[in-house]
């Protein structure tokens, strides 16, 4: 990640340039809750994603830095609405802004950075980016709620469980990168490439994440270990024990999947770890990555394909 950093150093500052000129408003809450959150650190990936695919494209203008600010806003604003849904109150080791400002302010904050956002996109003047984004926004809203329609339901599947990561979070990555496609004029079939590597690279980032859920450390994803068990929600390392453990195994995960809270956690970490769940959902996630390398091979070879090609190691073997 610092090689790539180094490699986009300055255009990420311009994107955190943009960041804090457009978080400006009169209201003075708006401006503490939007940046208390946009400065609580992350990796962020998809603005890099932006500015990888315009330079892979050899783009030479100013737009990537506009372009990236927006996916920046609108993930954060889909962090912003998801910690109040979830009841989060640790994201990043710190307080998550709902636990600090009280859920109200935390919605209301999220749809200022979504009007914002469009905002943002209509100045770009660009059909082809407001159509990305607005659909990339419109199926993001819908993964969230198909993830709310699987919470304690533990008869979901494989295929149901990837179709919220592909709408929840793959969706924001393969936008992206089709973005910094369309910006830098890129023909038709590069253009869907980069979308796809986009896809598969968010799809194994987010298996990866859930695989982490029982196996990082606080310290380092920071967030509670178990929070995905806590809600309810039926992640693969448990469809895996679900489908492949042993019969007290399958149940004791059913229960704590149907009835939410950690009274089961250790119990079912141990279901986890024992039935190899956590290989598998990473085998699946080093899949999704070489998916994602294989969809940019004829991108002319260069030092932004080198990273984006590191991006999809880096996703699949981190451990934060």
């Amino acid at each position: 990640m610092e090689n790539l950093y180094a490699l986009i150093g300055p255009d990420m500052k311009a994107v955190d340039a943009v960041i804090r000129d457009r978080l400006h408003s009169e209201v003075a809450l708006v401006r503490q809750v939007a940046e208390y959150i946009i400065g609580s650190g992350g990796k962020r990936m998809r603005p890099a994603l932006v500015l990888l695919a315009a330079g892979a494209m050899g783009y030479g203008g100013r737009h990537h830095h506009d372009l990236a600010a927006v996916v920046e806003f609108i993930h954060t604003a889909t962090l912003l609405h998801d910690d109040v849904v979830d009841e989060s109150d640790l994201r990043r080791g710190r307080n998550t802004a709902n636990a600090m400002f009280g859920n109200a302010a935390s919605v209301l904050v999220g749809d200022f950075l979504y009007s914002r956002a469009f905002q943002m996109m209509v100045a770009v003047n660009d059909m082809r980016v407001m159509s990305v984004l607005s659909d990339a926004t419109n199926v993001i809203a819908e993964g969230e709620v198909l993830q709310l329609m699987n919470c304690h339901d533990a008869d979901v599947d494989e295929r149901r469980y990837l179709q919220v990561i592909r709408y929840k979070t793959a969706k924001l990555f393969e936008a992206a990168a089709q973005l910094g496609a369309i910006l830098g004029g890129a023909a038709p079939e590069l253009e869907r490439a980069l979308a796809d590597y986009g896809m598969h690279l968010g799809t194994a980032f987010q298996l990866v994440d859930d695989v982490l859920d029982y196996s990082g450390l606080e310290g380092d994803t920071g967030k509670h270990l178990g929070d995905d068990l806590a809600e309810g929600k039926p992640t693969l390392p448990l469809i895996y024990v679900l489908q492949n453990g042993t019969p007290e195994q399958s149940a004791c995960v059913r229960r704590a999947i149907e009835e939410g809270g950690r009274d089961d956690f250790p119990a079912v970490l141990a279901a986890i770890q024992a039935s190899g769940a956590l290989a598998h959902a990473r085998r699946q996630a080093a899949h999704e990555a070489e998916l994602a390398r294989a969809a940019i091979n004829d991108l002319n070879d260069t030092k932004y394909r080198e990273a984006l090609l590191k991006l999809t190691f880096f996703a699949v073997e981190r451990d934060h």
